[in-house]
């Protein structure tokens, strides 16, 4: 089969003909119909997270926002059938641990990220494997398609996780955004389906005016602004009640902290690059004095998927609204490279194979 291949850091990556995944006893192969292409990924193909230990390997098929169609399920597979049309969590667990046991699947103690280590090559490629398929899958609803949903494989799930179960967003909130690509984009349609009042942050015109057509009510031009925090406080009467850093940059981490009012929630999606290496300086006496919290959140566990799903069926919520354009796998590098500048606009995704 094809599949794009990570041969060196920060060059492009090579269409390989690979061997087919074979299907393990409680697992599933899954014909790839689509797939995201994440800043994760631009992670990845740069060699950063080695702070982590997950510094992804030459050789590695990347990708990790799939949907597709199951080709073939192990012998111990109960909840899925070939033909059955599934998204994939990134954060592939193991089903068994106490995290998962507990419904946090997505902090599994054995967790997989799909695509970025060896034991689990991704999607960009014709068909995937998936580990503990009854664990890990999630069957998509009738109708939609593989195009639309591929962001729920991290970034509009991920967004979703922490706007709806980590932080207290609520109707009337103000909720600040930093960093408008995929991440953002997400959290600001799914914070105005909250009822939030949607502040977006970002360097670009066209970034901002694509988060307010999903639902922000202000905008900040960062490349115009003297002072982000103090522009969106002033826009939101004093403060955010909620605020993102969609990015995991040093500035936007320390922009979405200085833009909370008191008791205000910042929360922590974006991961970092080589220059923070995941140490990122905080005011932290200002935030004890004004009882700041700073929330962590990775992913979403598989078991909520439904919540979103709901939001779907009545017309709240639409994953397809941020997806921005198809491509294929040839383009692959191109839209890397690109987000090494911040030129993304949205969600690209692979469709052609």
């Amino acid at each position: 089969m094809r599949a794009a291949v990570l041969k060196e850091h920060g060059e492009p990556l090579e269409i390989e003909e690979v061997d087919e995944p074979e299907v393990t006893p409680d697992g599933a192969v899954i014909e790839v119909e689509a797939c995201g292409i994440c800043r994760s990924d631009w992670h990845g193909w740069q060699g950063d997270w080695g702070w982590l230990g997950l510094e992804t390997p030459e050789g590695q098929i990347l990708g990790h926002e799939p949907a597709g169609r199951i080709v073939a399920v192990g012998e111990n597979v109960t909840q899925f059938s070939e033909g059955d049309h599934v998204a994939i969590p990134f954060n592939l667990g193991d089903g068994t641990c106490m995290q998962c046991r507990r419904g946090h699947g997505n902090t599994c103690e054995n967790v997989m990220p799909l695509g970025f280590v060896e034991p689990a090559p991704g999607a960009f490629a014709e068909e995937v494997h998936v580990p503990a398929a009854d664990h890990n899958l999630v069957a998509l609803p009738d109708g939609v398609s593989s195009v639309d949903m591929a962001g729920l494989g991290c970034r509009f799930m991920t967004s979703f996780h922490g706007l709806a179960h980590r932080a207290d967003v609520g109707a009337g909130d103000w909720l600040a955004v930093h960093g408008c690509g995929g991440v953002g984009l997400s959290a600001v349609h799914i914070g105005d389906a909250l009822g939030a009042n949607v502040i977006a942050v970002d360097l670009t015109e066209e970034k901002l005016d694509r988060a307010e057509n999903l639902g922000a009510v202000e905008t900040v031009n960062a490349s115009e602004s003297d002072d982000v925090p103090e522009a969106v406080k002033s826009l939101a009467g004093g403060g955010a009640d909620v605020s993102v850093d969609a990015l995991g940059i040093a500035t936007t981490c320390q922009n979405s902290v200085g833009s909370l009012g008191t008791r205000g929630q910042h929360v922590q999606i974006g991961l970092t690059t080589e220059e923070e290496e995941g140490m990122v300086s905080l005011p932290t006496d200002a935030m004890v004095m004004q009882e700041v919290e700073f929330i962590a959140s990775l992913g979403m566990p598989p078991t909520r998927y439904d919540e979103i799903f709901r939001m779907v069926s009545t017309g709240k919520l639409d994953p397809s609204a941020v997806v921005s354009e198809t491509v294929g796998l040839e383009d692959v590098s191109e839209k890397l490279a690109a987000m090494t500048d911040f030129e993304t606009a949205g969600i690209p995704v692979v469709d052609e194979f």
